[in-house]
């Protein structure tokens, strides 16, 4: 059980490093698809490469409730609050995307409780307090603008959190019956539709450009990597752990986006970044040595 429960940690580490680290090429892209689009052709994409890890082996079968519950948990992920983070990330600023959608794992231990019965400990509280200062530390909160002006945008980040919060804490009361691949697959189909027609209407208004070999190098990177890998991953994390111990490895996002930051733009590592990275994997440990 140590063992799952240490390789469900570093499930969880990969995939929110891999969102951390994905800014780099998101911009590349984004240049070219606006962002609903992009969101669509990576869903797609990434449903179809964990297709095809299903179809060779056959005996990954969902009941017909098991497909609407994955769908319906997609719709709140990939549909709900994903759109909400473009939203409020066009509206506001990075920095208060990095600050805001931190709440995440705060908002996990509101909806564990209720959804998945998994009773708030001290301890999950003590970890998730020195996580949050590690990011606090990390981020500085300094360069967030609350202005009121950025109101809307702050708010939509708000409800991104939120809702990727309840999409983890499904996740988990969903892949206590199914097969974690295949409604994994099925969850990134429910993002579809509304990322479909989003995506049509950006295109409409503004259009697409160049399509590069460097840009389709971009998509697939995206595709499989930051969306069929990172959330398989993502959705193993919360399988497998209490969904308090699995929301913390959600910090490792800030800390591979300031990493990359010192590595490719010359951005400076401070001691208050140093110190933001230990209290992090402290509170890491402190969760996951309450874990089964």
């Amino acid at each position: 059980m140590k063992n799952k429960t240490l390789i469900s940690l570093v499930s969880g580490l990969i995939a929110a490093s891999i969102w951390g680290g994905m800014y780099v090429v998101s911009k590349v892209v984004l240049e070219v698809i606006p962002p609903f689009s992009l969101l669509a052709i990576r869903l797609m994409l990434g449903a179809a490469t964990l297709g095809v890890v299903i179809l060779p082996g056959r005996r990954s079968r969902l009941t017909s409730r098991q497909m609407r519950e994955s769908f319906l948990v997609g719709i709140v992920g990939y549909g709900v609050s994903l759109g909400f983070q473009f939203v409020g990330t066009k509206l506001s600023t990075a920095s208060n995307g990095a600050l805001v959608t931190s709440a995440t794992p705060a908002f996990v231990l509101l909806f564990a409780p209720f959804l998945l019965g998994e009773q708030t400990t001290w301890r999950g509280i003590f970890a998730l307090a020195v996580s949050t200062l590690g990011v606090i530390a990390v981020i500085d909160p300094r360069t967030a603008d609350l202005s009121s002006s950025l109101f809307l945008g702050n708010l939509s980040l708000l409800a991104a959190a939120l809702t990727w919060a309840l999409y983890s804490v499904l996740v988990r009361k969903v892949a206590q019956s199914a097969d974690l691949i295949a409604s994994s697959a099925v969850m990134l189909i429910g993002g579809i539709p509304s990322s479909v027609l989003f995506g049509a209407f950006e295109l409409k208004q503004q259009g697409g450009g160049e399509i590069t070999t460097g840009v389709i190098f971009g998509i697939l990177f995206l595709g499989i990597i930051s969306t069929a890998l990172a959330m398989f991953l993502w959705n193993y994390a919360f399988a497998n752990l209490p969904a308090a111990a699995a929301s913390l490895t959600f910090f490792a996002q800030p800390v591979v986006g300031a990493l990359l930051g010192w590595m490719f733009l010359g951005e400076p590592i401070t001691p208050m970044f140093l110190l933001g990275g230990l209290l992090i994997g402290v509170g890491l440990v402190i969760s996951s040595t309450g874990s089964p």
